[in-house]
């Protein structure tokens, strides 16, 4: 473990990698007898492998039986220090990268990052880039802001929504959304559909966001509105949420954003994300890399550190495994849906050429179930299987 610790000293590390290393040395002090009794083979030689590995023995090697309970904090400090560590070693990368790489690490690591259900929300969102947030319904809105509710029913929002950016905690964003989706329409409606996006363009946007948020007591942040940006035009805007914003800004050698900084999050991450080579000189070598081309601006989203885990803590996974509650009264405990979700939720389905007629007929008895709670696939199953 000693050889493991000291291995980065002998490293030719830079600046940022220097004091990364020893934030996370001096994080190592505390419990450095409890990570010396852990035996250690691998030695990497570069830094990245080198945090993977010390990661490793922090998250599971470990024996947190023999940790005073004071120790338990230094221990998820130090696993933090790391997955930010990987997350800007694994950003940094873009800087330099061409396009097959950037594409080849992505696929490499499509099991954990779950990327099969991140498409499926894009792909699912594309048709709606410039539907109006006001003519949505509740969880098509939902979807494309980035907030999970168990309204969202799992056979048509078969992905999480709060992938790429989460926006769940700017509570007064989405309330005012409820009650002014028109004004935040406004805003989006200066950035083309389509074809280049200009700095004025942005500015309109950035106008209109905030505007907003005028004569109220709700204060106007970045993220949200680098989410609405994103899922419009994901091929020119790369959203950022609060808890990786650290090793974003490291890794485009920026200093840090705050929360109100609308001008530097164009000049400073759409601008430095578009000049990079990979992003400048995309191709379309297959369906895969069609897909990535086609959201280019969200593909650094898949260069922060994620594991075996990551697909695990996805929403729709957890609500799709989420056992049933019974009510007091003995009920089963679901989520009821507006009528206008039910209605457009179902006519989508129904719109399948392989639904039979004589189901497509029960529609409105398929829509009150669906107001109900119940799942659109669960309610045409059960139609299916009652009358053939």
């Amino acid at each position: 473990m000693k050889k493991l610790l000291i291995s980065p000293s002998k490293m030719a590390l830079g600046e940022q990698e220097s004091q990364i290393y020893q934030n996370i040395l001096k994080q190592s002090t505390e419990i450095s007898l409890n990570l010396m009794a852990v035996k250690v083979e691998n030695h990497p030689e570069d830094f990245l492998g080198w945090c993977y590995e010390l990661l490793d023995v922090a998250k599971n090697r470990i024996n947190f039986d023999l940790l005073d309970d004071h120790q338990l904090p230094t221990v998820k400090k130090l696993q933090d220090l790391l997955i930010s560590a990987i997350s800007f070693l694994q950003l940094k990368t873009l800087r330099i990268a061409p396009w097959p790489v950037i594409c080849g690490f992505i696929e490499q690591h499509k099991d954990v990052l779950a990327l099969e259900e991140q498409l499926k929300l894009t792909s699912y969102l594309a048709p709606m880039r410039s539907t109006p947030l006001k003519e949505m319904i509740a969880e098509d809105r939902l979807a494309f802001t980035g907030k999970h509710a168990a309204s969202l029913d799992t056979s048509v929002y078969n992905f999480d929504v709060e992938w790429f950016a989460s926006t769940k905690s700017a509570k007064g964003f989405h309330q005012l959304l409820a009650d002014l989706p028109g004004a935040f329409d406004d805003a989006l409606a200066n950035i083309p559909s389509e074809g280049d996006v200009s700095e004025q363009d942005y500015q309109a946007f950035m106008i209109g966001y905030l505007s907003a948020f005028a004569g109220t007591d709700e204060k106007p942040t970045l993220a949200p509105a680098t989410r609405l940006l994103a899922m419009r035009r994901p091929d020119v805007f790369t959203p950022i949420s609060n808890n990786r914003l650290d090793a974003l800004c490291q890794a485009l050698g920026i200093s840090r954003l705050n929360n109100r900084d609308f001008e530097r999050y164009w000049s400073d991450v759409v601008m430095s994300i578009r000049t990079m080579p990979w992003f400048a000189m995309t191709t379309e070598n297959g369906e895969l890399e069609e897909q990535l081309a086609s959201i280019k601006a969200l593909l650094p989203c898949f260069f922060y550190y994620a594991d075996k885990d990551t697909a695990d803590n996805s929403n729709y996974i957890k609500l799709l495994n989420k056992p049933v509650r019974s009510s007091r009264s003995g009920g089963t405990k679901t989520v009821r849906r507006g009528k206008e979700s039910a209605e457009v939720l179902v006519d989508r389905a129904l719109a399948d050429e392989s639904i039979p007629d004589h189901i497509r007929d029960k529609r409105d008895s398929i829509i009150a179930e669906v107001e109900k709670g119940r799942s659109v696939d669960e309610t045409i199953g059960l139609m299916r299987a009652i009358f053939g």
